[in-house]
C-alpha cells in the first residue's frame, strides 16, 4: 500500500485531501506542522477552551498552534512560545521539545511536536487573535478530573491530548 503514488484530490489554504491507492486521508498543506504546549507550574496546568467548527461546539484543549502558518521558516520552539503567549497570556522562560506524536494516524497525516513550557509569567489576558475567542483556564492538577467532567457535562468537547494529563487518574 505504501508504494502507491500519493494523489492530492483537493487542497485549500491549510489542508489537503489525499489518496494513496484506496486509502483516503487529510494532511496539512504547505508542510505546516503543529506544536502542542504543556504548561504546568506550581501544580497548575494552563488550558484553553475555544469553538471548533468541525465539532460544532467549544473544545477543552492544551494550548497549540501551527508552525509556519504566519512566518515561514519559524522553528517549533519559537512558534510554541509565541502561541502560548498569544493564546493564554503566559510567557515561558523555557520551552523544550518532548518529541513528535500523531493523534489520528489512520485518517490524518498531521503530527505535532509536544512542547513543555516552564518558568511561566502572566503578561496579558491571552484569548488569541480577534477571531479565536479563547477562554484561558488555570486548573490545579488535583482538580483536573472533576474540571474535565464538568466541562464534558456542559457539552464541551475534550481534545484527545487531554489524556496526557488525565492518564494517572484513568489508569491508577
Amino acid at each position: 500500500m505504501s508504494e502507491a503514488a500519493e494523489e492530492t484530490v483537493w487542497q485549500g489554504k491549510f489542508i489537503a485531501a489525499k489518496r494513496r491507492g484506496q486509502w483516503e486521508y487529510v494532511s496539512r498543506a504547505r508542510g505546516i506542522q503543529a506544536a502542542v504546549i504543556v504548561a504546568i507550574e506550581d501544580g497548575h496546568v494552563i488550558l484553553v477552551e475555544q469553538f471548533r467548527v468541525p465539532l460544532g461546539r467549544r473544545c477543552l484543549e492544551l494550548p497549540a498552534g501551527l508552525v509556519g502558518d504566519e512566518q515561514a521558516g519559524e522553528d517549533v520552539l519559537t512558534s510554541a512560545a509565541r502561541e502560548l503567549e498569544e493564546e493564554t497570556g503566559y510567557r515561558a522562560d523555557r520551552v523544550e521539545s518532548m518529541g513528535d506524536y500523531f493523534s489520528s494516524p489512520g485518517m490524518v497525516s498531521e503530527g505535532f511536536t509536544l512542547v513543555r513550557a516552564t518558568g511561566l509569567t502572566r503578561v496579558s489576558e491571552g484569548g488569541g487573535t480577534a477571531d479565536e475567542d479563547i477562554v484561558v483556564h488555570r486548573v490545579a492538577l488535583a482538580d483536573l478530573p472533576v474540571f474535565v467532567e464538568e466541562k464534558r457535562t456542559a457539552g464541551v468537547g475534550i481534545d484527545v491530548k487531554m489524556l496526557l494529563l488525565l492518564s494517572p487518574y484513568l489508569l491508577g
